[in-house]
């Protein structure tokens, strides 16, 4: 008997469909992606309860003939490719003609069209795969296509789908991208009857972007202009560096108008911002790349997300180039300008003048007044300073001097007596530079709460004024500031979910944020437990909400900027996690924000208190991210680095 044998199309167009059809908002992309190929001018969609009772989409396109409306339902057929060279050169969004023929084989489908030519509609309905019913219909010109009962004859699938606030999320940012990348078209986007999004046509991205995101995100964004020819040309906007994200949800990118998640933009993206945003955030972007269709090949991956350039690095160096050349053209920092320009083989050599103070490297504060110095450097004769950092013409080679003199009563060591210093080891500034010492990275280790006593512990200083140098029994104590007192408001914030209300300060005049669609449901999903942190929140006209008090540790300067953070950081798939765990994501930015940050000085009292309060903290060994706030270096290590033992 034959082990191998063909399946049947309803059963290969379910396998399918677990390919194109991961979730509700894969369904919304497919079919809007048909109403922009159909030449739509507006398209509506309306969900319910997620997209699992409901998905309609409706469009003003060219419409089809009802053969052809029977006929799109079958698998692979097409009106976009019909040769292997169409493939190689895809215009158009859709083109393989999977969409809905795995869409009705896992639910229940209703389309209705109608051409300018045609004087009634047609009316084509199916379920599970198999035509039910074909007859006219009215309606002008245009397609409507209702999906109901999402995965109704697919148990398996429909009980891995998400809440209905994280398939909203991703069905609302779906509709964004689109009304990005097309802002001739309106769109229209109803939630359970409520408008969620409804934008009109508009003459540019930017009066788009002001649409969907309003005026807070347009005032900050900078016009992308750049690319190279035969390669790819490179439009949109990016963010001014104080309008910042801590996730990646507001960078949308587009490669021939369709959207698209791709690793080269990003990476093309955050080179051009390099030196100029700190590590762990992002800014918004809106970047369309239009380049050869022979450049790149959307045929691989089945929801059509992703595209794989024949170039790659070369894509990536544009994008990098223009988002320098639009920081730089915005003067934004001199970093941006400096990397734009070429640089010098050999940096030119300035004397220093002898007023100058050398070069800062290290900094050590422990918090007192330095006595008066008892030592002088003499500087070098600059001839000799010169002559080594210029070799032409050769000086006669002769060792450089550098003489310490006590300006009071020496030690006889220091009397007259000169250091001689190998030239090698001289800075151009005519200072030692410090030979290579061992590192202690291997020997310093994180610390268990158990090893740590509050009253043994003495704090010493700062290093670079961003962590805390103190000393036990044990050893050496390294604390990371930022985290420690990240870890102090985090417990504060929780515990007063369940103790009490935590203060709350009123702003003089209050913040009003536009929210996008996406951060507007967020928003309604967290509302409760923002105002249970401390905030005052009243939603406003539309989707614009007003901040009228913060908690009290924060600045009144960061309620805009954490507001949005944390409607950003709330990630898709937590959206309809425990609301234990959303709690936690929010009191963890709120924490993080008001904490006190790397360069900032801390007086002795202030490093006292953090250490003791850090210390009856749940878990004071490391930060609401799982980082760790203390490393010690024992006295053992050290012994034994310095071969002691």
């Amino acid at each position: 008997m034959n082990k191998i044998r063909v399946l049947s199309d309803n059963l290969a167009n379910q396998i399918a469909a677990g390919e194109v059809v991961e979730r509700p908002a894969s369904v919304i992309k497919e079919l809007v992606e048909n109403s922009i190929d159909a030449g739509a001018t507006r398209i509506q969609v309306d969900i319910e309860l997620g997209g699992r009772r409901l998905m309609r989409i409706s469009d003003d396109g060219e419409g089809m003939s009802r053969d052809d409306a029977i006929l799109a339902f079958e698998r692979h057929a097409t009106s976009k490719i019909r040769t292997q060279e169409d493939l190689g050169a895809i215009g158009t969004l859709g083109f393989r003609g999977e969409a809905l023929a795995s869409i009705a084989s896992v639910a229940k489908v209703e389309l209705i069209t109608k051409t300018a030519e045609d004087k009634v509609a047609s009316r084509v309905v199916i379920e599970g795969g198999r035509l039910i019913d074909v007859k006219d219909a009215a309606r002008d010109g245009g397609t409507t296509v209702s999906v109901r009962d999402l995965f109704f004859n697919t148990p398996a699938r429909r009980k891995f789908m998400r809440s209905e606030a994280t398939e909203n999320y991703h069905l609302t940012s779906i509709v964004t991208h689109y009304a990005l990348a097309h802002p001739e078209i309106a769109f229209t986007l109803t939630n359970n009857g409520r408008d969620v999004m409804r934008v009109s046509p508009a003459k540019d991205l930017r009066e788009r972007a002001f649409q969907i995101f309003g005026r807070d995100v347009l005032e900050s964004l900078l016009p992308v202009d750049g690319g190279r020819e035969y390669v790819a040309k490179l439009s949109g906007f990016v963010s001014a560096p104080r309008e910042r994200r801590t996730t990646r949800d507001s960078q949308y990118f587009f490669v021939n108008k369709r959207f698209v998640r791709d690793k080269t933009i990003a990476g093309g993206l955050l080179e051009g911002y390099r030196s100029v945003l700190p590590h762990g955030v992002y800014p918004v972007a809106f970047l369309f790349l239009e380049m050869p269709l022979e450049e790149i090949d959307v045929n691989v991956h089945p929801a059509k997300t992703e595209v794989r350039f024949r170039r790659g690095e070369a894509v990536k160096d544009v994008i990098a180039e223009a988002v320098r050349g639009a920081l730089a053209n915005a003067g934004i920092v001199a970093e941006a300008r400096a990397e734009s320009l070429p640089q010098a083989s050999e940096p030119a050599f300035v004397p220093p003048s002898v007023e100058q103070p050398p070069p800062e490297q290290s900094r050590i504060d422990f918090g007192i007044q330095p006595a008066t110095p008892q030592l002088e450097l003499i500087q070098p004769p600059p001839l000799a300073r010169v002559a080594t950092a210029d070799p032409a013409p050769q000086a006669p080679s002769r060792p450089q001097i550098i003489e310490f003199k006590d300006s009071q009563e020496s030690p006889d060591f220091f009397v007259d007596e000169g250091i001689s210093v190998p030239e090698e080891r001289l800075q151009p500034s005519g200072y030692i530079e410090m030979p290579p010492v061992d590192s202690a990275a291997k020997v310093a280790k994180a610390v268990d709460i158990e090893s740590v006593s509050p009253s043994t512990i003495q704090p010493l200083g700062q290093l670079h004024e961003s962590f805390i140098i103190a000393v036990d029994d044990e050893g050496l104590l390294l604390i990371d500031q930022h985290v420690a007192h990240e870890r102090i408001l985090f417990d504060k914030f929780r515990k007063s979910e369940t103790e009490r209300e935590i203060e709350s300060q009123n702003l003089l005049l209050p913040e009003t944020v536009d929210l996008s669609p996406a951060q507007s449901e967020a928003f309604a999903l967290i509302e409760n437990d923002l105002e249970s942190l401390g905030f005052g929140l009243m939603r406003l006209s539309g989707r614009t909400v007003a901040i009228k008090s913060i908690p009290t540790d924060l600045r009144p300067a960061e309620a805009r900027n954490l507001f949005t953070e944390i409607l950003d950081t709330i990630e898709a798939e937590k959206k309809g996690g425990a609301k234990r765990t959303l709690r936690d994501d929010i009191a963890a930015s709120l924490a993080c924000k008001a904490a006190v940050k790397i360069n900032m000085k801390l007086t002795p009292e202030k490093m006292r208190w953090m250490i003791d309060r850090l210390l009856i903290t749940t878990s004071p060994t490391t930060c609401p991210h799982g980082r760790p706030v203390i490393l010690r270096l024992s006295m053992k290590d050290i012994e034994r680095s310095f071969h002691r033992t």
